[in-house]
């Protein structure tokens, strides 16, 4: 789906003109946005919409913290698409499972350390916790999608 698709669908939730007036815009570049924009075609009418000034800071600083911030404010947490894991179909199928509960481990670690102390978690602590989350829920993803992938399957 393209950005000002995304837009368009969102929009039709509050309504252009009242979506125009939270932001302080005028409806006539809300409803710009939530048109094609190509700048190849002089034909399209739409013009370049925050969505897409968002992915070009992405891809001019190569930084994902614009879009986890954004995933903070709804609520969530990015988590990139894993590259599943290179290698033979052979790949040594118990090495990559002890990868997986290595991480689990440091999240367990993380929690442990946290209440040790004092028997609480504080704000900083909660980040470790979420950040060794994170991490175990990415290697889990990608030894899930190796395994969808064949990677382990024994060689003929």
């Amino acid at each position: 789906m393209d950005s000002h698709e995304v837009l368009r669908e969102a929009v039709e939730e509050i309504g252009v003109k009242a979506l125009a007036g939270r932001l302080r815009l005028s409806s006539a570049l809300v409803y710009k946005w939530c048109q094609g924009h190509s700048k190849d075609d002089p034909d399209t009418s739409g013009a370049r919409n925050p969505l897409d000034r968002v992915a070009e800071i992405v891809n001019a600083t190569g930084s994902t913290e614009v879009i986890n911030w954004l995933c903070n404010r709804a609520d969530g947490f990015y988590v990139k698409n894993p590259k599943p894991i290179e290698g033979t179909p052979d790949l040594e199928l118990l090495q990559t499972t002890q990868g997986l509960v290595q991480q689990f481990g440091a999240m367990l670690l993380a929690v442990s350390n946290s209440i040790a102390d004092d028997n609480e978690i504080d704000a900083r602590e909660a980040d470790r916790i979420r950040q060794a989350w994170e991490k175990l829920k990415a290697t889990a993803e990608c030894f899930v999608a190796s395994c969808e992938q064949g990677t382990f399957r024994p060689m003929k």
